[in-house]
């Protein structure tokens, strides 16, 4: 069975289900542990996903977890696509609330995608991810989510002559939002890409639009320490060059890196002082058809590495060891489903040259197409 039609298979058998996505995260209370998401965490988060339809659960969702922080909060994020229900539900949140500037957003970017011949579907496909602040939100209110697009029909590499990809993709992003690209914020994020080495791909590209103004550009595939310092230095990063050795360092020491990505912000006048950085452990690439499935022992190396960061919370390292799972089968009246947990990855946050942050990126997969 093709991709798209298990999609469509689950999203008609959770409808079954229940009416919004907060009756399906409900059942998963019980494998996911209060220590990373607390009892009122969880309640905030089911509030918010009880505006969502249920059919958002037929493509991977998750939650990004601060392993720095001993408050168990989570954010929220899912992935949707032009052309399904869920995607239906956005277009009628558009036309019956002109102030939902979400709905609105995401509407704009999936028209996009569906034209006749479109350059941003040849780029991107047809899946925009979503993530909410829920945990780390200052307000009541659900403000603005990021708004992400991965290059994953065809891969941005560094030395590619894909200028012209790079632009097609920010400009969806920019202009969905009504927002102007200035021709110094085009010239930068034109500098950061022609700047990438030949085995770098741009991993996804995205706007925080309750943020901030920035472009985040993930760049992966660094070979080296000395090649994404000197990516860096070249870029004119403003940060200290010896902050982001030193953590590389500590953590070449202690485990294999396959690879290190860093997440890059870009700004009208130049880069941000904020740097994520996520060192490789398993490559990951989007178009395998196992890019979902880890080995239950493959993040065991670095969750160890991770306990010798004072930074980081042990017990959440602990919980987080248990969240990796077997495919799981699981029975609903609708019929059987398939389970996947795993850990997307771990982003390694440098801000004043130190190491500030350690974040978690966890998913769930949900197929009814057994």
């Amino acid at each position: 069975m093709e991709i798209d039609e298990a999609v469509t298979l689950t999203q008609n058998r959770l409808a079954e289900e229940g009416g919004n996505m907060g009756d399906l995260l409900g059942q998963f209370r019980n494998r996911i542990s209060p220590i990373l998401i607390g009892d009122r965490e969880w309640e905030r988060i089911l509030e918010f996903a009880s505006e969502i339809p249920i059919t958002m659960g037929a493509l991977p969702f998750g939650f990004e977890l601060p392993l720095h922080d001993r408050r168990p909060l989570a954010d929220f994020g899912f992935s949707v696509a032009s052309g399904t229900k869920p995607a239906a539900f956005f277009e009628e949140r558009a036309r019956s609330n002109v102030a939902d500037v979400t709905a609105r957003a995401v509407v704009q970017l999936f028209k996009q995608m569906e034209m006749e011949k479109s350059p941003l579907r040849d780029i991107v496909g047809r899946k925009l991810m979503l993530e909410y602040d829920i945990g780390s939100a200052k307000d009541v209110g659900w403000s603005i989510p990021g708004m992400f697009l991965r290059p994953g029909e065809r891969p941005i590499v560094g030395a590619g002559g894909q200028v012209d990809d790079v632009a097609t993709v920010i400009d969806a992003l920019v202009s969905c939002l009504g927002w102007k690209m200035s021709s110094s914020l085009q010239q930068n994020v034109r500098r950061v890409y022609l700047g990438q080495p030949r085995d770098t791909r741009m991993d996804s590209m995205g706007v925080f639009p309750s943020r901030s103004r920035a472009i985040r550009l993930a760049i992966m595939g660094f070979k080296s320490q000395h090649e994404i310092c000197s990516y860096l230095g070249e870029l004119g990063w403003p940060g200290e060059l010896s902050a982001v050795e030193s953590v590389i360092t500590r953590f070449k020491e202690r485990v294999d890196i396959a690879r290190t990505g860093a997440n890059i912000d870009v700004l009208e006048d130049g880069i941000g002082p904020t740097l994520g950085l996520t060192l490789i452990v398993k490559q990951r690439y989007t178009k395998d058809s196992r890019y979902w499935l880890d080995g239950l022992t493959d993040w065991d190396p670095f969750l160890e590495a991770m306990c010798h960061e004072d930074l980081v919370v042990p017990e959440k390292i602990a919980e987080l060891a248990d969240w990796v799972s077997r495919p799981t089968t699981l029975f609903a009246k609708s019929g059987r489903y398939i389970l996947l947990r795993g850990i997307h990855h771990i982003k390694l946050v440098i801000s004043e040259n130190k190491l500030r942050k350690a974040k978690a990126y966890v998913f769930l997969v949900l197929s009814g197409a057994i």
